[in-house]
């Protein structure tokens, strides 16, 4: 089986080369403290962070094996490599729907939400995310090279994600039980959870589906995946989505000042003409 995959088939241009290597170590040592940080945080009351855990864990192993893909390994380390790297990449869209699905939950259903969360039962869900992931890899790769079926299953979650952000949308209003401050990252979190996917998965989807790409020649821009949900992570932070609105605020108040002073200016001049 192994055969069919090589080193040779992960040849990549110095170019390519130094973006990826750029991305991994941007991108490894920020996971590693966030999945740290994630992980001081959960507590029995506490079980919010689990998805975003399993998520950043899901991009560590992805480029823990893009790094090992970028040295061109022999055959069998090459085919285990890219085994591991499908099932990380499965995984994350995975976590990426729970994540989405979670937040829909706290704004259309939030005291339902409170009552039933358990730790207990964000760790099944993600036992059963890495099993799906791993089962669903593992059964494509060994039936063939193509990407199509593997393609065709990440596109699932696509109605999935634009059912969560509708829905948020339209319980908004109703979620008196909910913060405003929270209500902002809820949607913010969201939305570029679906914007990561559109951008990411989608082309890759596409190409997949309607051109067979085969193992061998996955679409580039899923290897940015982990860079987006560090974009995704620290969007999610307490108090990140309010600082960006302050700054946009406040650009704005500055202008408005400024235009306000440059009108009476203008008038001060006029009446001292006259």
């Amino acid at each position: 089986m192994e055969e069919q995959y090589s080193n040779n088939t992960f040849q990549k241009t110095i170019e390519e080369r130094v973006v990826f290597w750029i991305v991994i170590v941007i991108c490894l040592p920020l996971i590693i403290l966030a999945i740290y940080y994630l992980y001081s945080l959960i507590r029995d009351d506490h079980v919010a962070p689990i998805y975003v855990i399993n998520l950043l864990i899901s991009d560590l192993i992805q480029l823990c094996c893009m790094a090992i893909l970028l040295g061109e390994p022999k055959r069998l380390l090459f085919f285990i490599s890219m085994l591991i790297y499908l099932i990380g990449l499965m995984a994350s869209v995975g976590f990426m729907v729970c994540i989405s699905l979670e937040r829909y939950l706290l704004i259309a259903w939030p005291l339902w939400y409170r009552f039933r969360r358990t730790m207990k039962v964000s760790v099944v869900v993600c036992v059963v995310v890495w099993v799906l992931a791993s089962v669903i890899i593992c059964s494509v790769v060994f039936i063939g090279d193509s990407l199509k079926p593997i393609a065709v299953i990440l596109l699932l979650p696509f109605p999935v994600l634009i059912f969560s952000v509708v829905g948020i949308f339209k319980g908004l209003s109703a979620a008196i039980s909910v913060s405003s401050e929270e209500k902002r990252r809820i949607v913010g979190a969201t939305i570029l959870v679906l914007i990561n996917y559109t951008l990411l998965f989608l082309p890759f989807i596409i190409s997949g589906i309607t051109l067979g790409i085969t193992m061998n020649y996955l679409f580039v821009l899923i290897y940015f995946n982990p860079l987006g949900d560090l974009v995704l992570y620290i969007f999610m932070r307490k108090g990140a989505i309010d600082k960006i609105l302050a700054s946009v605020c406040c650009c704005r108040m500055e202008t408005q000042q400024q235009q306000i002073i440059a009108v009476n200016d203008n008038n001060m001049t006029a009446v001292s003409s006259v």
